[in-house]
């Protein structure tokens, strides 16, 4: 299927690594000319070579810039100040007991998690009504439905994506502009690889083990009993940038595998 896309050009934000990379590549994949980010210049120049190697064609370039602070969203914003398509990517999660999350902790997730994602879309928006097409697309979580009482801090930053999400696309009513949320599940990403291995030189035991022992104990709602790959999380925000997605807006789409198990 052609998605349109080889005339866009794409910002995805924190996408050096895990799900943001495998939006970037997939979006690069399909024509689009992509702007790859991240805080420090060698990951930013691993990851843009990384996809220039699989596509020799890649319309792909890299922007070091710490986006979680109005400094690095300003040194962004004169190099790109226009874009087709923004995907807010950027995140951090931190696993903590709640009596123990500081207001320091409280305020950094909420400068990553949150304000980048707004800084950017104040940025972006008002050019993609004024030429009535652009798409923005801010990756949230299944943990915005379900917040997890291990890091209730990062669940509520998913959540307040959901709410500015849905405000954004209330403002573009009758253009050719839409913003949506996609909300992965568990996902074998390389921050949870990592989690994996260690967990399974902890216990002795194979990786297999591991991640069937985490969806009966931690997910046991999962329908799939698996972590999801990046790149099906990337298929699903890949046509959601599309012109052919036109008719979604203002929307929140899982791809968390069957673990939130309400039906809307």
């Amino acid at each position: 299927m052609d998605l349109k896309l080889s005339d866009k050009s794409a910002l995805v934000s924190g996408s050096t690594v895990g799900i943001g990379l495998a939006i970037a590549q997939s979006l690069a994949e399909e024509g689009a000319s992509v702007i790859i980010n991240g805080r420090y210049e060698q990951r930013v120049t691993q990851a843009v070579e990384k996809i220039q190697k699989s596509y020799p064609h890649a319309k792909i370039s890299g922007i070091t810039a710490d986006l979680s602070t109005s400094e690095g969203a300003e040194q962004l914003f004169k190099k790109v100040p226009t874009v087709d398509i923004l995907v807010n990517n950027l995140g951090v999660y931190e696993p903590k007991i709640f009596s123990k999350i500081s207001d320091e902790d409280w305020l950094r997730i909420f400068e990553v998690n949150v304000l980048s994602g707004v800084r950017l879309s104040r940025q972006y928006l008002p050019n993609m009504i004024e030429h009535n097409w652009g798409r923005i697309i801010f990756i949230s979580s299944e943990s915005a439905v379900q917040i997890p009482v291990e890091m209730i801090h990062y669940g509520m930053t998913k959540t307040a994506q959901l709410a500015i999400a849905r405000g954004l696309a209330e403002m573009t009513a009758g253009t050719g502009v839409t913003v949506n949320s996609v909300l992965p599940g568990p996902t074998r990403s390389d921050g949870v690889e990592e989690f994996i291995q260690q967990m399974a030189k902890e216990g002795n035991i194979d990786v297999a083990q591991v991640e069937t022992e985490f969806f009966q104990t931690v997910r046991p709602t999962s329908l799939i009993k698996r972590f999801a790959t990046p790149e099906e999380v990337a298929a699903m925000v890949v046509y959601v940038c599309s012109p052919l997605s036109s008719a979604t807006n203002g929307a929140a789409l899982r791809v968390d595998g069957g673990v939130v198990r309400s039906i809307i």
